[in-house]
């Protein structure tokens, strides 16, 4: 398995996916935690029979150690056989400095 996938996932990966995250530079959040069985499907077959994790959230590989959790929403009320798929990552925003105003005299001599 590579690193871009976490130990989180269900199923196999196939080399396709794999190959095009590498290629991205990009990681899947929601392999990377281990929820719930419930948290962790996001689709669902027609009939209920079926539930499979086939919605990801990817992100950069340098945003990886900001992600703090990632895992479906199966209550959400959104008439869909999809799950929506939540994030939480913690951001730290660089101070702006303001920029220091330059006096406006002249001199006359």
């Amino acid at each position: 398995m590579v690193e871009d996938v976490g130990p989180g996932g269900i199923g196999a990966v196939n080399e396709y996916k794999t190959e095009w995250f590498q290629i991205n530079v990009s990681t899947i959040t929601n392999t990377w935690y281990q929820n719930h069985p419930r948290r962790q499907w996001t689709w669902k077959s027609p009939g209920d029979r079926n539930r499979n994790k086939i919605d990801y959230i990817l992100t950069q590989k340098r945003f990886r150690k900001a992600v703090k959790t990632s895992k479906s929403l199966p209550g959400a009320d959104c008439d869909s056989d999809h799950i929506p798929v939540m994030c939480k990552f913690k951001i730290k925003l660089k101070k702006l400095r303001k920029a220091k105003a330059k006096p406006n005299f002249k001199w006359t001599y």
